[in-house]
């Protein structure tokens, strides 16, 4: 595999996963080690934010420490007791702002792509270098989780995750050879049924399997529809939740040594 990215022009696709995009950074690491530079980045969600970072031309441990940032849930999480999410973005909106500054679309070192969905209609909205956007703003659409995090408004569109349409977005390559990683790949549910003592466990449980199998099943029929050459990777994250952001090192050591 590496010899083969090292010698072609490859889109690399970050997956969303909420935690479980912590993941990405071990690919990363790994990518920064054999010194592979992707030529295009598309990301959603958690996939989005770290593909953002690397766009702007930030190395692996710089992201690491921005991502650490987010371990302490209340560093930015700000609950909010009206609208259409618990979360508001006020907080963490301040951490993008320290990182991305007044940072355009276009203004990337890396062509970046991030996925998000108009929520008033449903469509797939793929903000890039055409869009006179901040990636700021971009990345608070695609990590918009509805009925968690607030919904973000552009141009007086209403935009939400982009898991909703495409969370890995492998359709949006624009080169032949694209590197996936998929941290809500195959690798990312129990091939088991919950067996808790607790019934509100198994519930729980099965409501998060659930997402995961229909984001896997989504993804997997994008996959067998494209002729790309596609060099897929699935980080073993079954036995982690999404909201697990505490666990940021293990986590991020689920993605080492997979090129």
């Amino acid at each position: 595999m590496i010899k083969d990215l090292q010698s072609k022009n490859f889109t690399l696709v970050l997956s969303g996963g909420g935690a479980l995009g912590i993941a990405h950074l071990g690919v990363l690491h790994d990518l920064q080690k054999q010194q592979l530079v992707p030529n295009e980045i598309v990301g959603t969600s958690m996939g989005g934010i770290i593909g953002a970072c690397l766009a702007i031309g930030l190395a692996e441990e710089k992201i690491y420490e921005h991502i650490k940032s987010f371990a302490g849930i209340y560093n930015w999480i700000k609950f909010s007791f009206s609208g259409n999410a618990v979360v508001d973005n006020e907080k963490v909106a301040k951490i993008f702002d320290g990182i991305f500054q007044d940072r355009k679309m276009k203004d990337t070192a890396i062509p970046l792509k991030l996925i998000a969905t108009n929520l008033l209609n449903g469509d797939k909205k793929v903000f890039d270098a055409s869009d006179d956007v901040y990636i700021k703003d971009a990345i608070l659409c695609t990590m918009a989780i509805p009925g968690v995090f607030k919904e973000h408004i552009i141009n007086g569109e209403t935009y939400g995750d982009g898991f909703l349409c495409e969370n890995l977005g492998v359709t949006e390559a624009t080169f032949d050879t694209i590197l996936a990683v998929d941290v809500q790949g195959k690798n990312a549910f129990e091939k088991s049924m919950p067996d808790n003592f607790f019934k509100t466990a198994n519930i729980l449980e099965m409501f998060e399997k659930s997402i995961r199998l229909l984001i896997y099943n989504q993804s997997k029929t994008n996959l067998a529809h494209l002729h790309n050459e596609i060099y897929l990777i699935e980080p073993e994250t079954k036995a982690h939740k999404t909201f697990q952001f505490h666990k940021h090192e293990e986590i991020r050591d689920l993605g080492l040594g997979l090129l």
